[in-house]
């Protein structure tokens, strides 16, 4: 009777359980992944802002108001006053002027809903990328057709190492570009 009960365990019970095990994992990678690694991401802003507009149509460069992209880790999110350099004169009338005017005026940083982001374990270098001749579509897609920003390339450690290992292959348009770093310590530190 035991020998019976342990052949049906290791037979039927335990592969069963096997299966099931894995495709829950394999369910809950896949429904999950856009999760982990940001590719949709695209959260309501305070205020409705176009890259198409400012960067396609009207050619703003992207450091005109993402500030210290060439100087330091970061790409800042733009502050109002950036904004109303050119809006305390141009489309002052716009509903969504109307708002940012309204933040300038009360002195409030406008709460912009960060898109693009690397994990905190990861250290990540804008200026390094920036001043080599890395363009910012290569992380961030083609914003200058973007009504509304949304992340499309995943910010993972395959996808930095994908670019570090085979630069070439990753951003073309540049003749000469070394070899990333592929040690731990150049990104977890």
């Amino acid at each position: 009777m035991k020998k019976t009960v342990l052949d049906y365990t290791l037979k039927i019970r335990l592969p069963f359980l096997l299966f099931v095990v894995a495709v829950s994992f394999l369910l809950t990678f896949y429904i999950s992944r856009s999760e982990r690694d940001g590719v949709g991401y695209m959260p309501e802003q305070p205020i409705k802002y176009s890259h198409k507009l400012h960067a396609g149509d009207l050619a703003i460069d992207c450091q005109y108001c993402h500030v210290g992209v060439t100087k330091g880790r970061h790409a800042l999110v733009p502050s109002v006053n950036i904004c109303m350099n050119c809006h305390t004169v141009a489309r002052k009338d716009k509903p969504e002027i109307v708002k940012l005017t309204q933040y300038y005026e009360e002195g409030k940083p406008l709460p912009w809903k960060r898109i693009h982001k690397i994990p905190e374990y990861a250290y990540f270098n804008h200026s390094v990328h920036v001043n080599v001749g890395i363009d910012c579509e290569s992380c961030h897609g083609n914003l200058r057709e973007m009504e509304v920003v949304e992340q499309i390339k995943p910010f993972t450690m395959t996808a930095c190492l994908d670019c570090h290992r085979d630069p070439q292959k990753e951003i073309p348009y540049l003749e000469k570009v070394n070899k990333g770093p592929e040690n731990c310590a150049a990104c977890h530190r």
